[in-house]
């Protein structure tokens, strides 16, 4: 943290310096002239009061970049040409998933997503000529000129995060969390370079990148995607990413073949939301928010970045998505952006006030298009009525479509063509290039911290016998984690990557070469002789708020660490290399470990891991730090100070082979009352089942456990949908008439007497998709015990609520209470589809036993 004390001294300083040479007021741009909302027709954006107000003159001020001349009078030409229902069209951007090349066309709309799972055909990724045929259909719908004076060309947009991950064969490189412990700016825009070559690959305009949150939470479930709880790594990058993606302005590369739109985000603070909770409130004060979370902004800004993403979180109460102050006043304003404001994910939904089909809010606050993915159609409506009426003043909205306008133009998309016949499209030799693994490969070597080595065990000896264990070893998934493949990055196998290599096949490489020999046993039952043993073992995908943690507790999962013990007894020396995103509390691990390796996700280049644990040529050695401090306990402290005097390792600690340290035995006390207490108060949540709970699909004998989505057996088709967030739902639809089951089920019975006595409920939330509502059979059930004392709910139509049903129900059916395995079943005829989401026990708060789920 005495990092971010020195920035926020510097930051102090140049914002000194840059009032002394433009001075205090905000550069004059066109923004101002156009972005204010009218007097007598205003939508009031957010309630403030005098305490939480932003000050704008206290901001840096940036020299807006100049404005090209000719991109001016090209929009100054358009603009007039454009019906008003092409402004609102522009203006919002869909899901793939959700509208048609045909519904594009009509509506007129600016720009398409690919969401994380959203890819054309069955999978939640494709290969390159899957993409372009999508691209060209939507790029085709878009400038037919059928109706129109004059057809405005769409823009793609996908969230390449760490490299083109829903494109089959592309790079993975390693998440943001790694890159920032390499402290090597030059390699990170060779990173973004060779993520806009392979997006120019599948068609794609946009990346929606680099993530610019600095985390100082670390149960964010999205801390990975955050180069640095230091603002000074953050800002060093930011500006070269941008340069990667885009190229420099004024260069006659930028915006050239091989480049792509980049979009700066979360604007602002999502790195500093309470306890981590993602979409949470930042509350900190603005100097915090000016001096250390907008830092990355402060670079990226001037290297020309033409979009910045609206967060989805708030500060002291106030969602970004509908902030004038922040947004325009501060970032269009002081900040001089003059790119467009791209939404979240129905982000705008969320201000006061708004749905995700309704908000006018947020337009007036300053966003330029809403991320509208699958609300778009009704956003169109409304957005097209507030138009008309004065609600959205015209000033404003042809403010939002010229902006969008100039940064359409600066790409080129209006000469580039469709995208099949743009350069590098569909050819998939230019995927993972050799040149471009290398860069990758290196990547993963520079990123990796070395914690602990004592006595010298690393580099290891690469003729000898390594066994090596772990459900890392050999799996790229998780060596790669969320955004990669689908969005949460599960349930791949290593054969969707055909240009990727597991760590376990890099060491089988370097072992080889050497004349070594390589045993592998992913559980760690092996007994045959070994000379040392090497486990590879950590966190399992995730992404966003389904990566929420409560505590920093690394629980081993699909890995009993407990085995390295045995190892170490037998005199064997144990080099764990430990996958995860984001530092947790291992002291277990680490005390059974003779050297211990963050290697955070490394992606897709495992060779890179190898590297650096072997004696090989060239020898190469550690040269990552620490870009986040590793915690001493589970427990974050509330108060930073605190927080920064548990730590175990502080930021920038990072050991050679030539460092001779030696890790103590630590601690294993986590700080926790009890840390082998499991959830069994919150079965599913977020879109995932908590542990030790599992979802099950059953039909007649058939039971099948659900690894990825859709799935289905018998009848029962199970997807996911969007209920609070994307994804965080399941959708059910029954097509038989079996009544076939889904089973929240647990492998130990667990004991629910005292919350049965205690007036605890069952709660959900649902929806019936019909038209009508729905009659579904909910049940709790015992062990090896037919499933059938059930209660009826009836499921509303086309609206979420929550139900609730007391346990004392199911007790008096005669389940016993006591042996709870399966704790949460539903079934239903044929013909029913509903949504489901957050299950839990919760408290009766009336005191009002009831079985009908009121």
């Amino acid at each position: 943290m005495q990092a971010i004390r020195s920035f926020l001294s510097f930051i102090s300083l140049v914002c000194v310096i840059s009032i002394l040479i433009v001075g205090c007021t905000p550069l004059k741009t066109p923004v101002e002239s156009s972005n204010g909302i009218d007097a007598e027709k205003k939508t009031e954006v957010v309630q403030l009061t005098s305490e939480n107000k932003v000050t704008p003159e206290d901001w840096p001020v940036i020299k807006q970049l100049p404005l090209d001349p000719a991109i001016e009078a090209q929009i100054d030409e358009l603009l007039p040409k454009l019906t008003l229902e092409q402004k609102v069209g522009q203006v919002i951007q869909a899901d793939n998933a959700s509208i048609t090349p045909e519904e594009l066309k009509k509506y007129r709309l600016g720009s398409i997503l690919s969401g994380g799972n959203s890819a054309p055909g069955p999978l939640p990724y494709a290969d390159t000529k899957t993409w372009l045929a999508m691209a060209d259909k939507y790029y085709n719908a878009s400038i037919d000129p059928e109706g129109v004076e004059v057809a405005i060309p769409y823009i793609w947009g996908i969230d390449a995060v760490h490299g083109h991950t829903n494109l089959r064969g592309a790079i993975v490189f390693p998440h943001n969390v790694g890159l920032g412990a390499m402290h090597n700016p030059d390699l990170i825009e060779k990173i973004a370079a060779v993520t806009a070559h392979e997006l120019t690959i599948s068609g794609h305009d946009w990346t929606f990148a680099p993530t610019l949150a600095i985390p100082q939470d670390l149960r964010w479930g999205r801390s990975y995607e955050g180069f640095s709880e230091d603002p000074e790594i953050v800002k060093s990058y930011a500006d070269r990413i941008v340069y990667g993606l885009q190229g420099h302005i004024g260069d006659p590369d930028f915006m050239g073949d091989g480049r792509v739109i980049s979009s700066a985000k979360h604007f602002l603070g999502d790195g500093a939301t309470e306890n981590g909770i993602d979409q949470g409130d930042a509350k900190i004060s603005e100097k915090e928010l000016r001096e250390v979370h907008a830092a990355g902004y402060y670079s990226a800004i001037p290297a020309g970045v033409q979009t910045v993403m609206a967060s989805f979180s708030s500060w002291e109460g106030r969602k970004l998505h509908g902030d004038k102050e922040l947004l325009t006043d501060v970032l269009k304003g002081r900040l001089g952006f003059n790119g467009f404001v791209i939404g979240d994910w129905n982000g705008h939904g969320q201000v006061t006030g708004c749905t995700n089909t309704d908000c006018p809010q947020s337009l007036n606050a300053g966003l330029d298009m809403y991320m509208a993915p699958d609300s778009w159609k009704g956003l169109y409506e409304s957005t097209l009525k507030h138009a008309k009426n004065g609600t959205i003043p015209m000033t404003r909205l042809d403010d939002a479509v010229r902006r969008i306008l100039r940064v359409k133009i600066a790409s080129g998309i209006f000469s580039k063509g469709a995208p099949s016949t743009r350069k590098n499209a569909g050819d998939e030799s230019l995927l993972g290039l050799p040149k471009n693994r290398a860069i990758a490969r290196q990547a993963v070597r520079e990123s990796m911290v070395l914690l602990k080595n004592n006595g010298g065990v690393l580099p290891l000896d690469a003729t000898k016998t390594i066994l090596v264990i772990g459900d890392g070893a050999d799996n790229i998934a998780k060596t790669s984690g969320g955004w990669t493949l689908s969005w949460q990055g599960t349930g791949h196998t290593n054969d969707e990557f055909p240009n990727g290599q597991s760590i376990l096949e890099g060491i089988k490489e370097a072992v080889k070469s050497a004349g070594g020999h390589v045993i592998f046993s992913a559980n760690g039952d092996s007994n045959e002789a070994a000379d040392v043993v090497i486990a590879i073992y950590g966190e399992n995908p995730y992404a966003e708020f389904q990566g929420d943690l409560e505590n920093l507790d690394f629980i081993p999962n699909g890995f009993d660490t407990n085995i390295l013990e045995k190892f170490r007894s037998k005199g064997i020396p144990v080099v764990s290399v430990f996958l995860s995103g984001r530092p947790m509390w291992s002291n277990p691990e680490i005390n059974r470990s003779d050297a211990f390796v963050a290697a955070w996700l490394p992606g897709s280049e495992g060779g890179g891991v190898s590297d650096l644990l072997f004696q090989i040529d060239p020898l190469y050695d550690f040269t990552g730090r620490l870009s986040f401090s590793w915690p001493n306990s589970a427990v974050v402290p509330e108060d930073l100070a605190e927080r920064e005097s548990t730590m175990l390792f502080e930021l920038g600690y990072g050991l050679t082979y030539e460092n001779d340290v030696v890790i103590d035995q630590l601690s294993e006390d986590a700080g926790l009352e009890n840390i082998e207490v499991v959830s069994t108060g919150v079965f599913f949540s977020k879109g995932a089942s908590i542990a030790p709970w599992n979802l099950w699909l059953k039909t007649g004998d058939l039971n099948k456990q659900i690894g990825s989505f859709p799935t289905s057996v018998g009848g029962l088709i199970v997807s996911k949908t969007d209920h609070t967030a994307q994804e965080d739902a399941l959708r059910i639809n029954w097509t038989l008439p079996d009544y076939d089951q889904l089973i929240l089920s647990a492998a130990s019975p667990s004991n629910m007497s005292r919350q049965t006595n205690g007036a605890i409920e069952l709660t959900f939330s649902a929806k019936s998709f019909n038209a009508k509502s729905a009659t579904v059979k909910i049940g709790m059930c015992n062990e090896g015990a037919a499933c059938d004392k059930t209660v009826n709910i009836n499921i509303a139509a086309n609206e979420w609520r929550e139900y609730r049903i007391s346990l004392s129900c199911f007790a008096d059916l005669g389940v016993d209470m006591s042996k709870i395995s399966n704790a949460f079943m539903v079934t239903a005829s044929e013909g029913v589809d509903i949504g489901l989401s957050n299950i839990r026990l919760e408290p009766d708060m009336d005191a009002k036993p009831g079985c009908n789920g009121k």
